[in-house]
């Protein structure tokens, strides 16, 4: 077969195409993945069909001498091939290995959605994790994440997890919600406190259903540090009650994290509104639902924060 330049000789010359594609066509020549299409298809290639492939050619040439300077490429995350389809040479685009690895870290990524929760809960790993002291709880977990992954459209309890400061409550929480995003599945892990404050504040927006709506649908649910802020009747019937309403008929998983055990949360947290009043009805009405949503665990341990 005559060289690409032989052959788009005409072709430059009747297109009055400059030196710059003079120099793609030196560019072709020499890359061997052109080369070695041309060799392998010289029995069903005619010079016609090269000469009306041109741009093709161009095309490929120019994307990886774009992609071997480093440059912006109109597709990223793409790597070209040359094709041969009715006798027209096509470039066809494949993901490469890299882009595909960061494409699935960050569907796995999107599958958790910490609200007001530190940045490292993100890297939170079950292999992290130190059992040690804490083998009932981990055990639970781990027995959840096989479990729901069995059955997902049966119901399983999630953990009702107490204990002192810094004892690894919301990193157990943040490491079995990564796990569950590796397998395909949507965990909402929210910081308590933070969200009553949002709620509070979207009051003036007129966006509270819309707020509660997302937090009481998500697949799995994790209200972490329950109990730490101050409650009032409004937040407690109206936004924890209903959210923790819908999960309890529709028997979605539901986790929760707090410095108080069941028998405080209910007796100083959700008994005793902001204004001091006392509405033990109420509060024993929104425990019946958390213990009927989750198994209670004592977590014991140092501060590991310190």
């Amino acid at each position: 077969m005559e060289s690409l330049s032989e052959i788009l000789g005409k072709q430059l010359k009747d297109n009055q195409w400059g030196p710059r594609y003079q120099k793609l066509i030196a560019a072709a020549e020499q890359d061997p993945d052109v080369t070695e299409f041309l060799r392998q298809h010289q029995t069903e290639l005619t010079k016609e069909d090269i000469i009306r492939s041109a741009s093709k050619l161009y095309e490929f040439v120019n994307f990886k001498k774009k992609l071997a300077a480093g440059g912006k490429t109109f597709m990223p995350g793409y790597y070209p091939y040359l094709t041969l389809s009715n006798h027209h040479i096509e470039v066809t685009y494949t993901p490469t290995k890299e882009y595909l690895t960061q494409k699935k870290a960050q569907e796995v990524k999107n599958r958790v959605k910490i609200i007001s929760l530190p940045k490292s809960i993100r890297h939170a790993q079950l292999a992290d994790y130190d059992p040690e002291g804490r083998e009932e709880i981990f055990d639970a977990a781990l027995r959840f994440f096989q479990e729901f992954q069995k059955n997902p459209h049966e119901f399983h309890k999630g953990l009702y997890l107490e204990g002192s400061f810094g004892v690894g409550k919301t990193y157990l929480l943040g490491a079995l919600a990564n796990a569950l995003a590796e397998k395909g599945y949507s965990t909402t892990l929210v910081h308590f406190p933070s969200f009553a404050v949002k709620m509070k504040s979207s009051i003036s927006s007129n966006s509270t259903g819309e707020l509660i709506e997302s937090i009481k649908k998500a697949q799995i649910l994790m209200l972490d540090d329950i109990g730490a802020d101050q409650m009032s009747s409004w937040f407690r019937d109206d936004v924890l009650g209903v959210i923790l309403q819908y999960r309890m008929q529709e028997e979605l998983p539901t986790f929760f994290s707090s410095n108080l055990s069941l028998r405080q949360l209910e007796d100083e947290y959700l008994t005793v509104n902001s204004r001091g009043e006392a509405e033990p009805l109420k509060a024993k009405r929104i425990m019946e639902r958390i213990r009927f949503l989750a198994d209670d665990y004592h977590v014991v341990g140092r501060n590991r924060r310190n």
